[in-house]
């Protein structure tokens, strides 16, 4: 049987992270640039240090939604969704936000960095993310109104027998 607790805490822990990446990587991040006084090196700088925090976050968050699944014995679907959430999430961690890294602080030194297409990678990656999550989110909230109806209908059938 799922808990209504975990249930809530797995669909919280994934909106909220869905509110973070709209927040910061679709509002924060291309507004920055534009408030007065804010250079490259500027808005890198401050992108670098947001992203950090941001990426840790959602560490936790990713946890607290893989923890939610696992004591709530996750269906194949939320596995499915949450994995690649997962997967996603550890590219960037891994591999896209170091790269991106190494090309913010060439910048901030002052340094001319090839062309690259990396931030256009990071922003589809978001873009799927984003969808992944709230996809993720209502999985789980019709799993468990599916696994609520019907244990109210065992209940009900069980009342019935009894009687």
């Amino acid at each position: 049987m799922r808990s209504h607790t975990l249930n809530f805490v797995t669909i919280a822990a994934l909106l909220l992270w869905a509110g973070m990446v709209i927040g910061i990587s679709f509002i924060e991040a291309p507004v920055k640039f534009t408030a007065p006084g804010i250079t490259l090196a500027l808005g890198l700088g401050i992108g670098r240090l947001v992203f950090g925090v941001l990426n840790k976050v959602e560490i936790a968050l990713c946890t607290v939604a893989l923890l939610g699944l696992l004591f709530n014995h996750g269906t194949r679907k939320e596995w499915t969704l949450l994995g690649s959430l997962t997967g996603i999430l550890l590219l960037q961690t891994f591999w896209l936000l170091p790269a991106l890294d190494v090309r913010t602080l060439a910048v901030i030194a002052g340094n001319t960095t090839p062309g690259s297409n990396l931030h256009y990678l990071y922003i589809g990656l978001e873009v799927i993310k984003l969808v992944l999550l709230v996809s993720s989110a209502a999985v789980v909230n019709n799993t468990t109104i599916k696994a609520k109806h019907a244990e109210r209908l065992r209940l009900h059938q069980l009342q019935k027998m009894v009687s």
